[in-house]
C-alpha cells in the first residue's frame, strides 16, 4: 500500500470514527432529553403523592438527629417516629396560633385597606387615562359602544373551595404517614439499599451518600430553622419599634418565606409595600418598613447564614435560583420547600457516584509572594487544562499512521522505509 493511499485510509476511517463518536453522543443526547420530558410529565401526574412524600423525606432527615437521640434512652423506632410526628405537629400548631389572632384582624380590616389602595391608585391620573385612551382606541376599532363586562357566579369560588378541601386533607394525612413511616424504618430502609449492591465499592459509596445525605440535609435544615427563627424575632421587634401594627404577624411570616430563597424575600416586600400603602399616606412611613426588613436580610444573608452554615455548604445562586423555579412550577409551595434540600442531595449522590479528579498540571505554578490561593488554583487549573487540550488536539492521524508502520528492519525490500 502506497503512503497516500494509506494516509486516505486513514482519514476515512478518522471521519467513520468521528461520525460514529457524534452519533453515539446525538442518541446519548436523546434519551437524556426523553427521560427529562418523561421525568417532567412523571412529577405533574403525580404530584398529589409525589410532593407529600418528598416533603416527609426532607422533614424526616431534618429530625433525624432528634428520633435517634430518643432512641438511645431504649425507647423502640415506632414510638420515637411517634414523637417526632408529634413534635412536628405541635410546632405546626404553634406557628397557626402565631398567625390566627393577627390574621384574623387584618383580615377584618382587608376592605378599608383596599379602599385605601384604591385611593392610593387613583392618584395615578396619567395611567388611568392612557388605559382610558387605549379603551376608547378598542372601542373605535371594534365599532361598539358597550363596555366589556364579565360575570362572576358567586358560588363559584366555594365550590371551587368545597372541592379542593378533600384534596388538601388526603396530602396531609399521606404526609403524617409518610413521615411516620420514614422516620421508624429509616435504618431498614439504609440496609435494604446495601444490600442491595453487589461490590464492596459500591457498598461503601452508597453508605457514605447516606451518611453524607443525612448529616447535610440535618445540619442545612436545623440552621436554617434556627436562623428564621432569630430573623422572625428581629423583624417582630423592628415592627414593634416603627409602630407596625401585628409584628408578631409579619414576624411569623418572615420566618416562614425565608425557607424559601430569593422568592420568599421578594413576596415579603410585596406584602409590607401594600400593606404600607394602605395604612400610610406618607412616603417615609410606606418604605421604613420595607427598607428594616431588607436590611435585616441583608445581615442575615451575608453574615449569619454563611457563618452558621459555613462556605462547604452554600450553593451557586443560579442553580438555587433555577431549582426553585423549578419546583415551584412542578409542585407549588411544597416545592418552594424542597428545592434546596433536593440539592443538597443531588449533590451529594454525584459526589459520590461520579467523583471527580483534581485539575492537576505536570508542573504546578510556582506561587508568588503576591498570589493569593485562589490564584494559584486558578492558575494550576488552566495550566492542566491547557495540558489537557494540547494532548488531546495531537493529531490522530500521524499517531494511527505510526501504528501502521512496519517495525524497523521489517520492510518487504528489506531496507527500512523511506522517511
Amino acid at each position: 500500500m502506497t503512503r497516500a493511499a494509506t494516509k486516505r485510509a486513514i482519514h476515512t476511517d478518522s471521519d467513520t470514527s468521528q461520525f460514529e463518536r457524534i452519533a453515539a453522543n446525538a442518541a446519548r443526547m436523546a434519551l437524556v432529553f426523553i427521560g427529562f420530558i418523561v421525568l417532567l410529565v412523571a412529577l405533574q401526574a403525580g404530584q398529589v403523592i409525589l410532593a407529600p412524600v418528598t416533603l416527609a423525606i426532607v422533614i424526616g432527615l431534618m429530625f433525624g438527629p432528634v428520633a435517634d437521640r430518643v432512641e438511645h434512652f431504649g425507647v423502640p423506632p415506632a414510638l420515637s417516629a411517634a414523637v417526632v410526628v408529634l413534635m412536628f405537629i405541635g410546632v405546626i400548631a404553634t406557628g397557626v396560633a402565631l398567625f390566627a389572632v393577627p390574621l384574623s384582624d387584618w383580615v377584618a380590616r382587608a376592605p378599608l385597606i383596599w379602599a385605601k389602595l384604591q385611593q392610593q391608585l387613583a392618584n395615578l391620573e396619567g395611567s388611568l387615562q392612557s388605559v382610558s385612551a387605549f379603551q376608547e382606541q378598542l372601542t373605535s376599532v371594534f365599532g361598539s359602544d358597550n363596555a366589556m363586562t364579565v360575570t362572576v357566579e358567586d358560588g363559584g369560588q366555594m365550590i371551587d373551595v368545597a372541592m379542593l378541601a378533600p384534596a388538601i386533607l388526603a396530602q396531609v394525612l399521606i404526609f403524617l404517614a409518610s413521615l411516620y413511616f420514614f422516620v421508624a424504618t429509616r435504618d431498614h430502609i439504609r440496609i435494604s439499599v446495601l444490600s442491595l449492591c453487589v461490590s464492596r465499592r459500591m457498598r461503601w459509596r452508597t453508605a457514605h451518600v447516606f451518611r453524607d445525605v443525612e448529616a447535610k440535609v440535618s445540619r442545612f435544615l436545623l440552621s436554617i430553622t434556627f436562623i428564621n427563627f432569630c430573623v422572625g424575632c428581629a423583624v417582630s421587634l423592628v415592627m414593634w419599634a416603627i409602630g407596625m401594627p401585628s409584628p408578631i404577624l409579619w414576624g411569623a411570616m418572615a420566618a416562614v418565606l425565608n425557607y424559601i430563597p430569593y422568592v420568599g424575600q421578594g413576596v415579603m416586600v410585596l406584602v409590607l409595600l401594600a400593606v404600607g400603602l394602605g395604612t400610610q399616606t406618607e412616603l417615609q412611613a410606606i418604605l421604613l418598613p420595607v427598607g428594616c426588613y431588607v436590611a435585616i436580610n441583608f445581615v442575615e444573608g451575608q453574615i449569619v447564614t454563611p457563618h452558621f452554615i459555613g462556605r462547604t455548604m452554600t450553593l451557586n445562586p443560579f442553580i438555587i435560583f433555577l431549582s426553585i423555579t423549578f419546583w415551584l412550577w412542578a409542585w407549588g409551595p411544597v416545592g418552594g420547600l424542597v428545592a434546596v434540600p433536593s440539592l443538597l442531595i443531588a449533590t451529594s449522590i454525584m459526589a459520590h457516584a461520579l467523583p471527580s479528579k483534581p485539575m492537576v498540571p505536570s508542573r504546578p505554578v510556582r506561587r508568588t509572594r503576591n498570589m493569593t490561593p485562589e490564584q494559584e488554583l486558578l492558575a494550576n487549573t488552566a495550566k492542566a487544562i491547557r495540558e489537557q487540550a494540547e494532548l488531546e488536539d495531537s493529531p490522530a492521524e500521524k499517531r494511527q499512521e505510526e501504528r501502521m508502520q512496519p517495525p524497523e528492519g521489517t520492510a518487504p525490500s528489506g531496507m527500512e522505509p523511506s522517511r
